[in-house]
């Protein structure tokens, strides 16, 4: 008796499914990048302004954080529904759902990055001529890229999550093979979409987390020699007299804020 396929025998693993479906699955990826990426982008574009907004004062902070909060509170299918008569079944309806889901995870880390940065930096900058916008883009900004950058992998982790919601109007990439198959649970093919969107969100998050290390090569300074021995009064003799023997000065450690996820 000949040996049944694994599509019709229904099996969670087949790699027949994945021969015959090779384009379809090429095609939902591509459109799942696709949203993932111009969501990202667009956040990032909308939520820069808003934190430097929330930075000038609690009058603004209070406002910004508390309507990005809000909205990402409300659950995709109203958030769809409100976006609806704009938008129409468009994936620009997608996108910009997603670009309002984003902007409470990066508003919050880019604030929380600038506000982070030390003062004795921003004094020196201004007393070597710096003006506000010279500040924030040669000083502020690159000390505040790693909270940046972490909700930044934050945000595209979570987009590529919520993008498989868009197979509601049947842009969701991915999504849209899993929700095909669920009525009639066809098993290869809800485990074959899943896992890509895992593995999607995982190379993401690799690539954004080795921009990250290229962009901010401070914070992977080892020390390659061993711990310096303290001079003692045999090494460097006594002290003159009528002078102050200097202890040695610890170095003065910034902790960052918690980043908001």
């Amino acid at each position: 008796m000949a040996e049944q396929s694994c599509l019709a025998t229904n099996d969670w693993i087949c790699g027949e499914y994945l021969r015959s479906r090779s384009q379809e699955l090429a095609d939902a990826t591509v459109q799942h990048v696709g949203i993932t990426v111009v969501s990202v982008l667009i956040g990032l574009a909308v939520a820069f302004p808003l934190a430097l907004l929330a930075r000038r004062g609690r009058g603004f902070a209070g406002p910004v954080l508390g309507l990005t909060t809000v909205l990402y509170t409300v659950p995709s299918l109203a958030m769809f529904s409100l976006l609806l008569p704009l938008f129409g079944l468009s994936a620009a309806l997608v996108v910009t759902g997603l670009v309002l889901y984003s902007l409470t995870i990066l508003v919050r880390n880019i604030l929380a990055g600038l506000e982070a940065v030390p003062q004795e930096a921003k004094e020196a900058a201004r007393g070597m001529g710096y003006g506000p916008a010279r500040l924030l883009w040669e000083v502020e900004l690159p000390l505040a890229l790693p909270a940046v950058m972490a909700g930044l992998r934050i945000a595209t982790v979570s987009t590529v999550a919520l993008t498989t919601v868009g197979s509601l109007v049947g842009k969701g990439g991915l999504g849209n093979l899993i929700e095909d198959a669920l009525p009639s649970f066809f098993k290869a093919q809800v485990l074959a979409a899943s896992v890509l969107c895992v593995l999607l969100a995982v190379t993401a998050d690799l690539l954004l987390l080795g921009l990250q290390r290229l962009l901010t090569p401070w914070t992977r300074i080892t020390r390659t020699s061993g711990p310096a021995r303290p001079a003692t009064t045999t090494d460097a003799g006594p002290p003159a007299p009528g002078t102050a023997q200097a202890g040695p000065s610890a170095p003065v450690k910034v902790s960052p804020k918690a980043e908001v996820g």
